[in-house]
């Protein structure tokens, strides 16, 4: 059955294409950590310590979790673009189904597995007693939105591949937003306490889902209904799996970078421990619109390469580049400046303050050493170029582990930041050592 295509059309890339993108995430990425620090306020007003651990580990847990699985996101916007960028509706909407079938499936195993993440995980985590009762809570309700917070994964990967970057930051606006005021209202006005924090984390995902599914049918009619061939394609799913597969190998080694970093900084003591987490704040700041530059890349080099366009792919690689450089540039210069205030906003302990200060400029670089990282993953991810991507983060994840155990044992500490940046900085320009090669046979049919 024949279904109606879009014409090919010349894309065009300039500085207002990506940055309609990327702005729009940005803005997303920001809304994040609001609901983090609401949540905490909200459960540091029952006046329990143990309660507010309980959250603590239970949230660590989930993003933990999510993150995991965030490559739904990825791989829907990748995929979503192509076919966009070839012109194929029926294949747009089939990525979207099947991506939404596969969150579904993961999202049905994590509740399967509910009993052992409920009562295992915060035990795994080093909680005990009240602080693990506390933890229990929070999971067991809120482990309920599993399937939907992964369909909210592959719905927002689904309207930024299609480059409707003010549509996915309404829908994480609405999610986070929601989430908030259900939390406020039934952890603190009704009492719930940790129990209410969950549920509105619970109501607010059940909601965007709603409103983003609402939002599909209302914006694609008849087009967008699932049909039982979209989701019997082997060999389409199949490259959905090793899409997915390869982000998630991608993802696990940089949770893993990450992991050997707060592990070997507890070997230094609480306060270099406490000083490390204070200056990471530094590189989440900088990954909010280096992870936007990076959506932006995903989407236009996705829709150039479903479309055969070199010069549209070159030039969003150029542009992209050009503002994650700049923009890392700035926030050296403005960390470098203003490090030590927001050192002092962070935390009032006069020790872990003067030690965060004098490590202040490893972790301001590493909003450039990570710039060609987020945004050649994003240029790799919208190519579908994921064995690629896997492989150069695995050289990558092994050069770290070399410079953790050269740099580590003679500088401490600062060897430890040292590091971080060589990390970061090797998964940039591994990446783009293999640009030139993966464009020219992309694009060698096309020519």
């Amino acid at each position: 059955m024949s279904h109606p295509s879009i014409p090919s059309r010349h894309i065009e890339v300039s500085h207002r294409s990506v940055l309609a993108i990327a702005v729009p995430m940005t803005l997303g990425f920001v809304t994040t950590p609001l609901l983090g620090l609401t949540d905490t306020a909200v459960v540091g007003r029952s006046g329990s310590a143990e309660a507010l651990a309980g959250l603590a580990i239970a949230a660590a847990l989930f993003d933990l979790l999510f993150a995991s699985l965030n490559f739904l996101r990825a791989s829907t916007t990748a995929l979503v673009a192509q076919a966009q960028g070839r012109g194929e509706t029926d294949e747009l909407f089939a990525v979207f189904w099947r991506s939404i079938a596969l969150s579904v499936g993961f999202g049905l195993l994590i509740l399967l597995m509910a009993p052992l993440i409920i009562h295992g995980g915060p035990v795994l985590m080093g909680a005990s007693g009240d602080v693990q009762t506390a933890a229990a809570t929070y999971i067991g309700i809120r482990i309920f939105a599993a399937p939907v917070t992964l369909c909210n994964f592959t719905l927002l990967g689904f309207v930024l591949g299609r480059g409707l970057g003010s549509v996915g930051l309404a829908l994480q606006l609405l999610l986070n937003g929601v989430n908030i005021a259900m939390s406020i209202l039934l952890g603190i006005t009704f009492g719930y306490g940790i129990a209410g924090v969950a549920w509105g984390t619970v109501i607010g995902e059940t909601i965007a889902l709603l409103a983003g599914l609402g939002f599909v049918f209302w914006r694609y009619g008849a087009a967008a209904f699932p049909r039982m061939s979209m989701l019997t394609d082997g060999a389409k799913l199949m490259a959905l799996f090793r899409l997915n597969r390869d982000i998630l190998i991608r993802t696990f080694s940089l949770i893993t970078a990450f992991t050997v970093m707060t592990r070997i900084g507890s070997g230094f003591g609480a306060i270099t421990l406490a000083a490390n987490a204070v200056l990471m704040n530094f590189f989440m700041i900088a990954s909010f619109y280096l992870d936007g530059m990076a959506t932006a890349a995903e989407q236009i080099v996705g829709e150039a390469v479903g479309a055969r366009q070199r010069k549209a792919f070159v030039k969003a690689v150029q542009l992209t580049g050009l503002w994650s450089f700049g923009l890392a540039v700035a926030s050296v210069f403005f960390f470098l400046a203003f490090g030590n205030a927001i050192i002092g906003f962070i935390t009032t302990a006069g020790d872990v303050r003067a030690l965060a200060e004098n490590y202040l400029p490893y972790a301001a670089l590493t909003a450039l050493t990570g710039a060609l990282a987020f945004q050649m993953d994003g240029v790799f991810i919208g190519a579908t170029w994921s064995s690629e991507m896997r492989n150069m983060m695995i050289l990558a994840l092994l050069g770290y582990l070399a410079s953790v155990a050269a740099l580590v044992p003679p500088l401490g500490n600062h060897g430890l930041w040292i590091a971080l940046n060589v990390f970061l900085a090797l998964r940039g320009l591994l990446l783009l050592s293999r640009l030139k090669a993966k464009t020219d046979q992309t694009f060698a049919a096309s020519q």
